[in-house]
């Protein structure tokens, strides 16, 4: 298993961010990271939980298994809220 990524250089999981964060999600996951450190996020909203969703997917159907962990609490209260606490992998 990769070391945890500090989730490259996010400090927000935002609509305005969302672009390039997904992006520099999905270079992670080609390079082969499976733990994503959200550990440096300080803001987020529903596209965070949108984002963490969409790059769980892309590392699934690239035969890997992605797991976040220092996941900021308002990503958790937001999952919770949409029922989707389930449907992310945690370490």
């Amino acid at each position: 298993m990769a070391e945890a990524n500090p989730m490259l250089s996010l400090d927000a999981l935002t609509f305005e961010t969302a672009d390039a964060a997904l992006e520099q999600g999905c270079a992670a996951i080609r390079a082969g990271e499976t733990v994503f450190d959200l550990g440096g996020v300080r803001a987020a909203d529903s596209s965070g939980v949108a984002l963490l969703l969409a790059w769980q997917r892309r590392a699934r159907d690239a035969g890997q298994k992605l797991t976040f962990i220092n996941v900021p609490g308002n990503i958790d209260a937001l999952t919770q809220l949409y029922g989707l606490d389930g449907l992310l992998a945690r370490s």
